[in-house]
């Protein structure tokens, strides 16, 4: 059990029989009244960020949750597999733990796997990956970078807007946290 005086930013908290990270958190003081802390979870198998306010003090159920570093090897059907990078053992991750993150997964990636009591619960790509473009509409003579967008389909079969001038087969960097395309990589 731990106090929400020892609540740190990606701590893992067990409520209602789910697993939740803190997002951010704050300490608030009123001048009159209790003390409480105001946080943002996020549901580590749905991916759902919710707002819950604690009373100073208030005593809550820690996880330990670790971190590893995996190697994404292959999809099958709607199972995911990856091997841990140290010791070469895989383990499969099915497609409500992955997610959205599918859109920007390609082989051989390496990702950091959420394990909480030796079970996988989730996943976490890198903040920028970058993808090849294998379809989009052509761009015309005059288009600029500051003209528009257009749909782009990626490698691994995730679609992103990128700009007008940006043509098929080029190789670009994609914010994974928003699924937004950040620039093109020569």
């Amino acid at each position: 059990m731990i106090s929400t005086a020892d609540f740190r930013n990606g701590m893992a908290l067990l409520l209602d029989g789910n697993l939740y990270t803190i997002v951010e958190f704050q300490h608030v003081k009123p001048g009159k009244g209790v003390a409480f802390v105001r946080t943002r979870l996020k549901n580590v198998k749905t991916g759902a960020v919710t707002e819950k306010t604690f009373r100073s003090g208030e005593k809550i159920e820690d996880v330990r949750l670790e971190r590893r570093e995996m190697q994404y090897l292959y999809r099958h059907d709607e199972t995911f597999y990856l091997m841990d990078t140290e010791t070469y053992d895989q383990i499969s991750l099915s497609a409500d733990q992955v997610k959205d993150h599918a859109l920007f997964l390609k082989e051989n990636e390496v990702v950091t796997v959420l394990v909480a009591d030796g079970e996988p619960m989730g996943m976490e790509l890198p903040f920028f990956v970058t993808l090849r473009v294998v379809q989009t509409d052509p761009g015309l003579r005059g288009d600029t970078a500051t003209g528009g967008s257009k749909p782009a389909v990626l490698e691994t079969g995730g679609t992103v807007q990128v700009p007008l001038f940006l043509g098929g087969g080029g190789m670009i960097k994609v914010d994974t946290r928003t699924g937004t395309y950040v620039e093109r990589v020569l």
